[in-house]
């Protein structure tokens, strides 16, 4: 198919063999093997640079001997299902993140009690003077510290995981040609 026949988003590779797409240390079959690092590096950062709206294709141009393989018909679904697998995998990664977000948050959160209980227990007369106003102020910096790297997860890590997992879903369902 001609890139024309897209409305959008085309990534093109040329390639001399089907192999070259694919991890060579990976044993499964083509329909389930793993693409390449520098083929998926390439589609991935191709894709992130069309417009983010635009529905992707992908046209592999392979030479007429390779593209009569029967390989070569193995590729559109294999590159889909990389990418699925790839969606999948950063599904996962996110809920690990919120799963571990949970744990941090419940620890920082008992910890910021502590430090407010303390706090409140130096201003309460445990220490006066300076030493007492610094060592009050400490504990609450502290507290709050302790809930940063939660709020930090819960706020923003999980956007470019998100971004990721859509890019993923955006080129599983991508149209894939072979041509020569």
């Amino acid at each position: 198919m001609p890139a024309a026949a897209f409305q959008t988003g085309v990534i093109e590779l040329r390639l001399g063999t089907v192999a070259q797409l694919f991890h060579t240390l990976d044993p499964a079959p083509f329909r389930q093997g793993d693409l390449s690092n520098e083929a998926e590096t390439y589609i991935v950062d191709t894709a992130q640079e069309l417009p983010a709206k635009a529905p992707l294709g992908i046209i592999l141009h392979l030479p007429p001997e390779e593209r009569a393989k029967a390989l070569a018909a193995d590729v559109p679904a294999a590159i889909r299902g990389f990418f699925r697998e790839r969606a999948r995998s950063e599904a996962v990664a996110k809920r690990q993140l919120f799963l571990d977000g949970r744990t941090a948050l419940a620890i920082g959160l008992m910890i910021l009690a502590a430090c407010l209980f303390l706090s409140w227990r130096v201003q309460e007369g445990l220490l006066q003077g300076a030493m007492g106003r610094v060592a009050q102020e400490s504990l609450v910096i502290f507290g709050w510290v302790a809930i940063w790297r939660p709020a930090e997860m819960f706020l923003y890590d999980w956007l470019p995981i998100e971004r990721r997992r859509k890019l993923c879903l955006k080129l599983a369902e991508a149209e894939v040609t072979v041509v020569s």
